[in-house]
């Protein structure tokens, strides 16, 4: 097993998992924004007006993103194995 074809799996590995991130990441971010906007708009300075929204929005875009996610997952898991059988001979 060569240093290149290492540096190639893991940079797969973290390319995957910035973009099964990426859209949950998104959603809560936007929400946050939104909601400390809101905040500032309203004069409303309540820190925990912010984690039930974000926490709600995070599940349900996990929930939505889920099969994407373990498609992905699936892919790369059989392009591991599929590389092991063929470094192993």
């Amino acid at each position: 097993m060569s240093i290149d074809l290492v540096i190639g799996i893991l940079t797969e590995a973290f390319y995957l998992v910035l973009l099964i991130l990426l859209p949950i990441l998104g959603a809560g971010l936007t929400v946050g924004v939104v909601l400390s906007i809101f905040q500032a708009a309203t004069s409303i300075q309540e820190m925990t007006l912010t984690f039930v929204p974000k926490i709600m929005i995070t599940a349900i875009a996990i929930i939505v993103s889920l099969p994407f996610i373990t498609d992905k997952m699936i892919e790369f898991t059989n392009k591991i194995f599929n590389l092991i059988t063929t470094v192993v001979k």
